[in-house]
């Protein structure tokens, strides 16, 4: 894949987030520091954060930022997704079976 086809990709990433209780206010503070994490789910011991980033280096630069974090246990990536902005933007179609309900 060339770098045009790169540059053109957005990546999801989710992460499980294992911390002591009382660590959360500072969980929220590093990711506040990011534009491309956002806090999903805030837990007493466990959260979810999700990473949206055009770089594919970012989940992993991530990771690392949020393992050093005072009170981070752990940090896992739990799904990674990378698909082309293009792609992103189309309406999605269903078909009967797929449909929502």
């Amino acid at each position: 894949m060339n770098a045009a086809a790169h540059d053109d990709e957005v990546h999801i990433t989710s992460f499980v987030v294992q911390h002591r209780e009382g660590a959360g206010a500072a969980l929220a503070g590093a990711v506040a520091e990011h534009p491309d994490l956002e806090l999903a789910i805030a837990g007493p011991t466990r959260s979810v954060v999700l990473c949206e980033s055009a770089d594919r280096h970012a989940a992993m630069d991530r990771v690392e930022q949020l393992q050093a974090v005072p009170g981070v246990l752990n940090v896992l990536l739990v799904h990674h997704h990378a698909e082309s902005r293009q792609a992103l933007d189309e309406p999605l179609s269903y078909t009967n079976a797929s449909a929502p309900a």
